[in-house]
């Protein structure tokens, strides 16, 4: 009876610890070895101790069979060693020796909690990831000679060779101060900011203490990866002051849309999750190299765990723009507006061969230097010598295809190009200059404040789309005039120096009594001479003798001022509104 009740009852709860590191709880412990929940962690010495007990439970209730002799534990047990077998990013991928991230059984990573470490090491180039904080004054567009209230924010960012640092371009926007500090330090260092893409979102700081170099090894930059490679997005996001891993895999390659400086480039789309204050971070491979730079995510109710990575050929590009040039300069575009050529008629309508394949221009930018080779409906056939498809795509690589604005992309302002063209049925070489493009509203006022002036309590200003921003919030995409979205999305500068100058507001005065309702309005014509833009308009009523000003706006309304009148009155309706000057600073030089 006593054998009989000793095999019933229950099993120990706990297995036995040897089926514990064999039998990972879950397939995917060895499928993503960045993320801690999915590590299978050895057991310290107190959990050993544990479940020898329980080992030892089981076996004194077996009813047959000599009891094994358990080994006699040190007082003081030493730690376990780590396992040798190498973990695995992806199925047929390994993690090379001394280039994997470091879990701990506390659950840190990276050594940031203490404990053991699982069979991989620390990335040297983790200690080269360095925390930025900003303090940013916005200038007030709506009041431009105002700024607004200061704010303060933290991103990431990463050291590269020359003693310097790479980050966003949005983390520094409008910096007054900028500082860094270092993984595992306590120390703030100031930095100074050498060079802002606007285009491409990046930023480049250096530090002029020696003491924040040393020990710190820059990062090294490695090639653009395929589809499907494995990257890991190194920052510090909201939530805590310690470093953060996010791993994933490269899901898409293509030219995207930078938020941030409204233009398109080659971006990677990740499915790492990038949270605000890890723009600026690094992107690497599993050899432990850069491949990109964390800069925004997709944010939608459909979607999940979209990030984009900025890709090492658009950092090279602003690093040796930077170093050509001592400043950045910007990204050329090809100043034209294209369109497909699928249809098989609009092909033949425009004299194409069947063999021929390219995009037809629809109009030419008057300020861009190819307006003087290339014409509205030229097909351009190749541009430096790479066939362009009838959606406007090139080859890329294997199996890849991309929008040939990538091959402008990789160009430097002032570098020629040659360009194939079809025009009337006739091929036409030609041999063009690039040149950065400017829009006729600006996405940025690129860190300048903006301009102004005022006359008889008429603000004068120009559109920029911060301005649009700033009057019509977030959605100003719908909630902006007609008139200025046409203008911001179709309308191209006829000169170099034109601008779009608008009556901001009308400050109440006894002198603009029946013109309080104008805001936001295309000033067209000033004494029947056009405006080109807000210098020239300043100039044209300072210097005008006239009896009165009047003033030509958009939708057929005029604006008409004694002239004598006007000038005496400002000076008062400006210290009514508590402002230093009728112009800013940019005006009177």
């Amino acid at each position: 009876m006593g054998d009989t009740k000793g095999k019933r009852g229950r099993k120990p709860k706990n297995p036995n610890p040897t089926e514990t590191l064999e039998s990972p709880s879950s397939n995917s412990a060895l499928d993503d070895v960045f993320s801690v929940s999915n590590v299978e962690i050895i057991p310290s010495a107190a959990t050993a101790t544990t479940s020898t007990s329980s080992a030892a439970a089981t076996t004194s209730a077996r009813p047959r069979g000599r009891p094994r002799k358990l080994p006699k534990l040190p007082e003081n047990p030493e730690p376990l060693p780590p396992q040798p077998t190498p973990a695995i990013l992806s199925p047929g991928r390994r993690v090379p020796t001394g280039n994997a991230i470091g879990v701990g059984a506390g659950g840190g990573v990276g050594g940031e909690s203490g404990g053991h470490s699982v069979g991989v090491r620390l990335v040297p180039a983790m200690d080269a990831v360095v925390k930025v904080f900003c303090v940013h004054t916005e200038p007030n567009f709506s009041l431009p000679w105002q700024r607004k209230r200061q704010y303060s924010s933290s991103s990431s960012g990463f050291v590269i060779g020359g003693r310097r640092v790479l980050t966003n371009a949005h983390s520094v926007e409008h910096y007054t101060q900028v500082k860094v500090k270092k993984r595992g330090s306590d120390t703030k260092y100031l930095a100074t900011v050498l060079a802002i893409g606007t285009e491409c979102d990046i930023a480049m700081l250096t530090v002029n203490d020696d003491e924040f170099w040393e020990g710190v090894s820059p990062v090294e930059f490695g090639e653009l990866p395929a589809l499907q490679d494995a990257v890991t997005v190194v920052g510090y996001p909201i939530g805590g002051d310690t470093i953060s891993v996010t791993s994933g895999v490269v899901s898409r390659i293509e030219i995207l849309s930078y938020v941030h400086g409204s233009t398109e480039l080659l971006g990677l789309q990740i499915d790492a999750a990038i949270n605000s204050g890890n723009s600026g971070g690094p992107a690497f491979n599993d050899k432990g190299n850069c491949v990109g730079i964390a800069f925004q995510s997709l944010k939608h109710e459909d979607v999940e765990n979209i990030g984009y990575v900025i890709p090492t050929p658009v950092i090279q590009h602003f690093i040796q723009d930077y170093e050509k040039n001592e400043a950045y300069t910007g990204f050329p575009i090809l100043g034209v507006e294209w369109q497909k050529m699928e249809n098989p008629d609009l092909r033949a309508a425009m004299g194409m061969k069947i063999d021929q394949k390219g995009v037809r221009i629809r109009r030419v930018d008057p300020t861009a230097p190819e307006s003087g080779v290339l014409k509205s409906s030229d097909i351009i056939l190749s541009f430096d010598g790479v066939d362009i498809a009838n959606d406007g795509t090139v080859p890329f690589r294997h199996g890849e295809r991309i929008g040939f604005s990538y091959l402008v992309s990789q160009k430097y302002a002032g570098d020629s190009s040659a360009i194939k063209v079809l025009r009337n049925s006739e091929i036409l070489n030609f041999n063009i200059k690039l040149a950065s493009h400017r829009r006729l509203i600006p996405a940025h006022n690129k860190g300048r404040p903006p301009s102004y002036y005022i006359i008889a309590g008429f603000v004068f200003t120009t559109v920029s789309v911060p301005y649009l921003r700033s009057e019509y919030g977030k959605d100003y995409e719908y909630e902006a005039p007609v008139k200025l979205l046409d203008k911001l999305l179709h309308s191209m500068p006829q000169s170099p120096d034109e601008q779009l100058v608008v009556v901001s507001q009308v400050l109440v005065a006894d002198t603009n009594i029946g013109y309080e309702d104008i805001v936001n309005t295309q000033v067209l014509a000033f004494n029947g001479k056009p405006v080109k833009n807000l210098k020239s308009l300043a100039e044209m009523v300072e210097n005008c003798e006239d009896e009165f000003l009047k003033f030509d706006l958009e939708y057929e309304q005029m604006v008409v001022l004694r002239t004598k009148t006007a000038k005496a009155a400002t000076p008062d309706i400006l210290a009514m509104h508590c402002i230093p000057s009728a112009m800013s600073e940019d005006l009177k030089a």
